[in-house]
Order: structure tokens, then C-alpha cells, then sequence
């Protein structure tokens, strides 16, 4: 049984489907819903660390999510930032340590360029994840 679903959101369109489909198999019980967003961090010599997003962007975005999921029927909704340089092993961490059953991603049409040069979270969680993965499209 499933009792805690990972939902990972960026304010893509895309992230908002896996938003909606977490929403629908979490009214099979009750299941805590947990929203998270990775915000990136790149790294400068000799600078401060530099947030993709940034707290107030992050919030928004979450905001949204959670609204959705709500929308679509999750009763039980939390929401979590973590910051990281690497987005899949952030998120995977997280399910790790909170003993996360399910997690749920969206995915994007993407290049065979992008996919090269930035890699694939939906691809490297399926990979790597110690539970059942769920990709939305």
C-alpha cells in the first residue's frame, strides 16, 4: 500500500500533470502527498552559491501545485524545497530519507541535444529509485 507519494514540480506544464496524476492515486487511500521543487544551485569560483529560482519563484510555483492537487482531490498535501546542483539525486535522496513509497514526474519533449547536455531527472529517477516510479506525460 502506498501511504507517501513524491511529486516533483518545477511550474512546467509537464510537472503539473504528474501533479494531477499524484493527486488521483492518492484518493485510493490515504495517502500523504508531498510535493517537492529542486531549486538548483550553480556554483561560481570565488562567488556565492547562485538559486535557479529563489525563494519567492519556489513558493509560487508551489503554491500552484498544491492548489492543483487539492483541485484534483488530494486531501492530504505538504510541500518541500530543497536546494542542490543535482536535481534526480536531490529528489532521490529525499525519498530515501522520508521513506517515500511512490514518487511521481513529469516529463518533457526534449531534444536529443538537451537530453545529452542536461541529462534526463525522469530518466535518471527510474534508474535509481529505490520504489515504484510513476512518469506523466
Amino acid at each position: 500500500m502506498t501511504n507517501k507519494i513524491l511529486c516533483a514540480v518545477d511550474g512546467s506544464e509537464h510537472s503539473m500533470r504528474a501533479v494531477t496524476k499524484a493527486a488521483e492515486l492518492s484518493r485510493a487511500g490515504d495517502t500523504q502527498i508531498i510535493l517537492i521543487l529542486v531549486d538548483q544551485v550553480f556554483f561560481e569560483p570565488r562567488m556565492a552559491p547562485v538559486h535557479a529560482l529563489g525563494e519567492a519563484k519556489a513558493e509560487s510555483i508551489l503554491k500552484a501545485a498544491e492548489e492543483a492537487a487539492r483541485k484534483a482531490g488530494a486531501v492530504n498535501v505538504s510541500t518541500v524545497v530543497v536546494a542542490s546542483r543535482d536535481v534526480g539525486r536531490a529528489i532521490l535522496n529525499y525519498a530515501e530519507e522520508h521513506h517515500i513509497d511512490h514518487i511521481v514526474v513529469g516529463t518533457g519533449e526534449k531534444s536529443a541535444g538537451t537530453r545529452l547536455v542536461l541529462g534526463s531527472v525522469s530518466h535518471d529517477l527510474i534508474a535509481r529509485a529505490h520504489c515504484t516510479v510513476t512518469v506523466a506525460r
